[in-house]
């Protein structure tokens, strides 16, 4: 037989198309945090993937997934803004943590050199003027 039989290689190939499909949604960053809900649009997605600092309810701080000690995040983030190219971060924070830890770790993000901070928060929520969304 002369020719190529291409059958095999078509089911390998969607195979692979299924478990990329299934696999691609489980890699996002996977912290568990219970964002407050406000009315703020999304933010315009960057070519380069977005660097997410998170604070748990239990005030623990990660970097993507990493566990940070908050005496150590300046430092980590000045190594980090030093390989990328650009200066945005998203910020999740846990409704529950207080007001005052938010913004010392906005702080430590501008330390860092991440002058660019977007707050992540869950749509659809209360509007400041007494009308719901929807």
């Amino acid at each position: 037989m002369s020719e190529i039989n291409v059958t095999p290689f078509v089911d390998v190939m969607l195979v692979l198309l299924i478990i990329f499909m299934v696999s691609a949604p489980l890699l996002t960053v996977g912290v568990p945090v219970e964002l407050p809900k406000t009315a703020a649009s999304t933010l315009a997605a960057d070519s380069e993937e977005p660097l997410t600092v998170t604070v748990t309810a239990d005030s623990r701080i990660l970097i993507q997934t990493t566990e940070t000690a908050p005496d150590e995040l300046v430092g980590k983030l000045r190594a980090i803004a030093a390989e990328r190219s650009s200066d945005r971060v998203f910020l999740r924070a846990d409704g529950a943590v207080p007001y005052e830890q938010v913004m010392q770790v906005m702080g430590a993000l501008n330390a860092g050199g991440f002058a660019n901070i977007g707050l992540v928060t869950d749509t659809g929520g209360p509007r400041l003027d007494g009308q719901d969304e929807g």
